[in-house]
């Protein structure tokens, strides 16, 4: 086997092991992500996701066959594992049984985002003050390092794309939360082109672009 075809079946295999890593990583974050919003949701007096069984850790309940799996696996896959969006499947909220509906539902909203930015921090946090093993001067720089790096960008991304004023995703609810009744209403309905609207992003490359410059954004921000 030629040193160039080596190169290659190498660089291959490690992107495929990339791939895999980002996509579990992405997994349990989206996972935190929708637990937040049960959590909150239950703690403002909607049970629905409890009794539905979504206020779990358990990645299994979170899973959309498509936003979760095949969607981020065909990007993750067509990147090198550089690039990916997606979601858990939405935890089931019922604005009604909230004890101050037009209020609750932002806060239900933001609380995955919320924790995505928890998430980011505390990992910015370890590659910031984790750069020396205990006891040692190693210069924590390799597959550690790189675990953190991916964490880091993630929770960012999962931020960002679920922060998108598009229903149905978080940040329309917040959205909805703050425009008057009449006006939330006409905007709620918008949630039928949703998923048209954000595919027609990711083609023109506008979220591709959107995303690429928040993580470069927090990178600079924080030396990384």
């Amino acid at each position: 086997m030629s040193g160039d075809r080596y190169s290659v079946y190498q660089e291959t295999f490690m992107n495929i092991e990339l791939a895999i890593l980002t996509f579990t990583m992405f997994i349990i974050f989206a996972t935190f992500h929708e637990y937040a919003h049960g959590w909150m949701a239950y703690r403002l007096g909607d049970s629905t996701a409890k009794r539905s069984g979504r206020l779990s850790l358990n990645p299994v309940v979170h899973i959309d066959p498509f936003m979760t799996i095949i969607l981020p696996a065909m990007l993750l896959i067509s990147s090198g594992g550089r690039f990916a969006i997606g979601s858990a499947k939405p935890v089931p909220v019922n604005p009604y049984l909230l004890r101050n509906p037009k209020r609750d539902v932002v806060w239900v909203g933001i609380a995955g985002p919320i924790t995505n930015i928890a998430w980011a921090l505390f990992l910015i946090f370890l590659m910031k003050t984790s750069l020396f093993l205990p006891g040692s001067r190693i210069y924590l720089k390799g597959v550690p390092y790189l675990f953190l790096y991916i964490g880091m960008r993630i929770n960012v991304v999962l931020l960002v794309f679920n922060m998108l004023p598009i229903p149905p995703l978080d940040g329309s609810r917040v959205v909805e939360g703050l425009l008057p009744d009449k006006y939330s209403e006409a905007y709620a309905r918008l949630g039928r082109y949703g998923f048209i609207i954000i595919i027609l992003l990711m083609i023109s490359g506008i979220l591709g672009r959107l995303l690429f410059f928040v993580v470069n954004l927090i990178e600079t921000i924080f030396a990384l």
